[in-house]
């Protein structure tokens, strides 16, 4: 018996208070000494029967959690003789356990997957912990630390677990100089001054978080490659890469690079980023050699090609399976992916032709091309057909190509959802997305089962997100905003899970045990998603910022347009009209159920009207209420609804600690006061726009 091995800082995990830092990973006392008491004989031993680095930082997250939250310093032993204790170890290593475990179910389980069991024999009593391989371990011990800080019993666990998406990524937008783009929460914990910051402990932290929710994989800067990132490819900068990696790999993590496409030029020498000139292929192959001799474990690269302005193979009459391709066979000798955005469009267009619509775009270029990439690349597909919108629907490509490798790409930062400052819960808005049938092959083909691999049996697939963290001390800005982090972890490792079984999780795990606490976070989360949407922008018609940096009311705002509205709002009436019979003709991009339903202004769902049809503001909707009145209504209830939302934290003082009471409480009073500007320049807007009166003769200004 020994307990060495356990190197992280005792003090830096040991929490006698809930802290805003630590998110969900509360390791504060547990005030029921019943049910330690009644755990103590399980809790005091951990037997760790696999020596690699991954089960090593289990080893030390469950030693800590332990010792902090049940009082007990747990004895360590690598031998399996003991009577009582926790189990840490691999199925492949130790296959006698099957004594206890079932073969078949472990043959079943994908390489992450895990079992947990309690087991009890006479004076024996052991909890086996048992992933497929190492990591499976550290999710497991992971999963086990999120039941003891709920208190639930442990003494007749079966729990058979595997991941339902192989990629499960985080995308960081972070810049360099240490800003981040669409950054909400501070300065990037990377990067300060155009180097490395070299803070450890932080990077450590961030990757207990990821790991504790099933990130297997982080992209490390911004998609939009400046010239002092350009150069993380290069000898000036992989070793500080090969030092994050290191410590992400310990947790199971797999570091990426987003990589500017015009490389062979701005470090190569040459005068070409053509993706058919052997020279510009040959100086990618040198290029990933060296990447790959600093981080043998290397992912790949995230690339935005021929969007807002990055080049790409356009410039050279290619298109962007030429382009992806090649970097694909650089990275094949070395299993490296290529994650190739869709997110293409021209942003130069003159939007004021009704014919031109960018939510055609992505269709448009890369439906073609299905079946002409290589394996080993996988387009990266924003939910929505445009940017992350409040309410959009989702887009036609997935299930379109059923020959190539595909991605979901989320956006947990809160670009276009009031940036953490304004409560807005978005695991409701996601699992719509999973959930929606695209009727690729028929009935039945969700979302969901088109990015796990499962309907098209793609060789590389998943879901990938832009992160919402900063150098904030509570990671998120807005304490609350944590829910979506957390949130969009669990949602992807399991997309069946319930957006209410996630948020209560989040919340006793964040929060403690409160029943009030409990019930009362989880009604103002699970709400907050439609008080947003209430207040800003209706039925779906989208945008409304300020085009700048994306916050607060413009109604007239679309990026990129200088020209007019994006909208189309005139004195008659609201909407664009991408219907087949006399608009853009994007419904046609649909498979025949969806395209039918978005086709007709009787089928389409009110929530997506103004996204597909140009109406009267006096058209009625499903409701009997019309579309003016609908603006008036939701944005009057929207303010209603912010100001409930304090009322609703108020009640929680004294259940919170201090700290993270004040600072949810001072946003949620800027959310409530933020959306009366909302409600105020909307309805003012359309009141101007249609003449028509608010029915209810509330004041608009």
């Amino acid at each position: 018996m020994e307990n060495q091995g356990i190197d992280i800082q005792v003090d830096r995990l040991r929490r006698t208070e809930y802290d805003d830092y630590s998110c969900w990973l509360q390791y504060t006392s547990i005030s029921n000494r019943e049910w330690v008491e009644h755990h103590q004989s399980l809790l005091s031993q951990i037997i760790v029967l696999n020596g690699s680095m991954v089960v090593k930082s289990a080893k030390q997250e469950l030693f800590e959690a332990i010792k902090s939250m049940a009082g007990i310093t747990p004895t360590l032993s690598n031998e399996l003789t003991s009577q009582y204790g926790i189990v840490l170890a691999t199925y492949k290593d130790h296959p006698s356990l099957t004594d206890h475990l079932s073969s078949e179910e472990f043959q079943n389980l994908n390489e992450e997957g895990y079992i947990i069991t309690s087991f009890h024999s006479g004076s024996q009593r052991q909890l086996l912990i048992v992933g497929k391989t190492d990591i499976g371990v550290l999710y497991a011990t992971f999963h086990l630390l999120r039941l003891i800080k709920m208190e639930e019993n442990l003494d007749d666990l079966y729990i058979v677990e595997s991941p339902k998406n192989q990629i499960r990524m985080i995308n960081e937008w972070d810049n360099m100089d240490g800003s981040i783009e669409r950054g909400y929460a501070g300065d990037s914990i990377y990067y300060e001054n155009n180097r490395f910051t070299g803070d450890v402990d932080r990077l450590k932290d961030y990757a207990r978080l990821l790991s504790s929710v099933g990130i297997n994989g982080v992209s490390i800067n911004n998609v939009n490659v400046h010239e002092i990132e350009t150069n993380l490819i290069t000898s000036r900068f992989l070793p500080d890469v090969a030092r994050v990696a290191e410590i992400f790999r310990a947790y199971g993590i797999k570091t990426f690079l987003s990589a500017n496409y015009a490389s062979s030029i701005q470090l190569g020498g040459l005068d070409t980023a053509d993706p058919l000139d052997k020279n510009v292929q040959e100086c990618w192959i040198e290029k990933v050699k060296e990447i790959y001799s600093y981080i043998p474990d290397f992912g790949g690269f995230v690339v935005k090609a021929d969007s807002e302005h990055r080049p790409g193979p356009f410039t050279y009459n290619r298109n962007h399976a030429d382009g992806a391709n090649m970097l694909a066979r650089a990275l094949k000798p070395f299993g490296g992916i290529v994650f190739w955005r869709c997110f293409v469009y021209n942003c130069l267009q003159d939007w004021r032709d009704r014919s031109t619509d960018r939510a055609k775009a992505a269709y448009d270029h890369f439906k073609p091309l299905d079946g002409e990439f290589l394996d080993n690349v996988v387009l990266q597909i924003k939910n929505g057909p445009m940017d992350f919108q409040v309410r959009e629907p989702v887009s036609p490509l997935f299930g379109s190509m059923p020959n190539t490798n595909q991605v979901l790409e989320f956006q947990v930062s809160q670009e276009y959802t009031g940036q953490q400052k304004h409560l807005c819960y978005l695991v409701p808005q996601w699992k719509g997305v999973l959930d929606f049938d695209t009727y690729a092959v028929g009935e039945g083909a969700t979302v969901k089962r088109i990015v796990n691999g499962e309907l098209y049996n793609y060789q590389n697939s998943g879901i990938t997100a832009v992160s919402n963290i900063g150098n904030d001390r509570n990671w998120t800005g807005h304490s609350l905003a944590q829910a979506n982090f957390y949130g969009y972890g669990r949602l992807i490792w399991n997309p069946d899970l319930t957006a209410e079984e996630i948020t209560e999780e989040w919340i006793r795990l964040t929060f403690g045990n409160d029943s009030e606490v409990v019930a009362s976070v989880s009604s103002m989360l699970l709400k907050s998603w439609e008080i947003y949407e209430n207040y800003t922008a209706p039925l779906g018609v989208g945008w409304m910022v300020n085009t700048d940096h994306h916050y607060g009311p413009n109604v007239d705002g679309y990026e990129y347009s200088v020209w007019g509205t994006y909208h189309f709002a005139d004195c008659h009436g609201i909407g664009v009209n991408r219907t087949l019979k006399d608009g853009t003709g994007y419904t046609g991009q649909y498979f025949k159920e969806n395209k039918d339903q978005y086709e007709s202004v009787e089928t389409c769902p009110d929530e997506l009207l103004l996204f597909f049809h140009y109406v009267p503001y006096t058209h009625r909707l499903k409701s009997g209420v019309t579309v003016i009145q609908h603006i008036y209504n939701t944005h009057f209830e929207g303010v209603e609804q912010a100001d409930k939302l304090v009322e609703d934290w108020k009640q929680l003082e004294g259940k919170i600690d201090y700290t993270r009471f004040g600072g949810i409480l001072n946003r949620l009073q800027e959310q409530a006061k933020h959306s009366r500007e909302w409600r105020d320049q909307i309805n003012t807007y359309f009141y101007r726009k249609s003449g028509i009166n608010d029915d209810l003769n509330r004041k608009i200004y």
